[in-house]
Formats: structure tokens, sequence, C-alpha cells
């Protein structure tokens, strides 16, 4: 059965779905020696290569679901010649994988990194609403206003921000659980208040909560795992 190229990608463990349409728009990628276009379709029999690397699907790829506890400094990528300080050179995984979703550089905190290409597109598609949890330092004094402004959505990025809850922690600290992640999302919406992020770490995601020393990752429970899959029995794949 022919499937997509970016799809296929994903199923073996080599990138997310997100990624390999990047490959494929850089030109990286070829179909039985020509490089083909997004959304082309392989089937049993072509010969895949990235870089030129020959790419085969295993009989049995075993998923890996890892919980990693990102450094502040440490970038989010697979892209490793662009970005020396990413999170796959500083983890030293023995298998391909790659993170689900992003942390800026300067943020710290939870993110899964897997080689299952389905879950990766489930859990970021934004309209699937699932919750990730942060901690965030300010640079001055927060106050109701504030709370009240970050809760009912701030303009950022010619849009509103989804309703959101957040509680103060402190005289320049809060939590703040969203269901969207636009780019430098918690920054922007300080920002657009007349505050500067100073830390900002996140603690959960879905079900899963950071209980791990900083840089260092282990792989989900058995308990985790079964509950995270039941939380995205009715998600869709597809990516926005």
């Amino acid at each position: 059965m022919a499937t997509r190229i970016n799809k296929y990608l994903s199923e073996v463990g080599y990138c997310s779905r997100r990624d390999a349409d990047r490959l494929i728009e850089e030109g990286k990628v070829t179909i039985n020696g020509k490089i083909p276009e997004i959304g082309t379709k392989v089937e049993e029999g072509d010969q895949i290569e990235v870089k030129g690397q020959r790419i085969e699907k295993s009989k049995k790829q075993k998923n890996i679901y890892l919980a990693f506890n990102k450094p502040a400094g440490i970038v989010c990528t697979t892209n490793r010649r662009v970005e020396p300080d990413n999170v796959i050179d500083f983890i030293k995984y023995p298998k391909r994988i790659f993170p689900i979703g992003r942390l800026d550089k300067p943020s710290e905190g939870l993110i899964f990194l897997t080689n299952d290409g389905d879950i990766v597109n489930k859990i970021l598609r934004a309209r699937n609403n699932h919750e990730k949890e942060y901690i965030v330092g300010v640079n001055r004094p927060i106050n109701k206003d504030f709370i009240q402004s970050m809760s009912n959505g701030v303009e950022i990025l010619d849009t509103i921000t989804r309703k959101c809850s957040v509680k103060q922690l402190g005289p320049k600290k809060f939590k703040i659980v969203l269901t969207q992640g636009l780019n430098r999302q918690i920054r922007r919406m300080c920002k657009s208040l007349g505050y500067s992020v100073r830390s900002l770490k996140r603690v959960r995601i879905m079900n899963i909560k950071l209980d791990l020393p900083t840089g260092k990752y282990r792989e989900f429970t058995k308990e985790e795992l079964i509950e995270l899959k039941k939380l995205l029995e009715n998600s869709s794949k597809t990516y926005d």
C-alpha cells in the first residue's frame, strides 16, 4: 500500500512529519534517485534516501518514549550541524529519536522524545487541546490585572491567545496552563503586557509531570503511556 513520504519517514523513526516535509523542501530526500514533492507516495520496493543515506523500514520497530528535563541553553532540534548545543547530542541516546515540539533555548523543563511519528502529530496538533503547564518568573511584580489579562487572552502574532488557567505563585512568579503552542507564546504574552520573562520551566505535558533532575531523562512508565494513549484516542493525527 502506498504511503506518503513524510508518514513513511516518521514511521521508520527517522524524524517527525513536519521535519520530513522540511527535508523534502530542502531537496535532501530522494525516492528512486529523484527528489519528490511534498505529498509524494512511496510503495514497497522504492529506494528512499535522506542526505544520501538509505532508509529502510525494519520489520518491527520498538517505540521509544522518553521524558527529558531540558536545561536552559539546549536547542530542541535534530539539526546537529546547525546547532551544536542540540538535544540529540546532549542526551546521546543510542537509537534515533526526535523531540515532540519545542522549548526555546533559554527555557527549561519537560520535553518528550520519541521515534513514534504518529504520536508526535497527535500531541502537537493545536486543535487537540492538550495541556502544557509552565512556571514562569518575570522581571517585576504581577497583580490581579496581569493574571486576568493572561487568563482571558492576549493579542500576539495577529491573533488572540486562547483563554487559559493562570495562578499567581509569588510576587513575580505564576503558573500557566496552555492548550496551544504559538511561537514563544508565553514570552510574547508577557511582553505584550509590559513584562519580560526571567525564567520559564515546563513542568507538565498532559498527564506526565516533570520529576527529573535537570539534564536527565527517563522512559515513560507503563501507567503513564496507557493514560497518555487514552487521552490521545480521539486526537487527529493530521497536523495544522
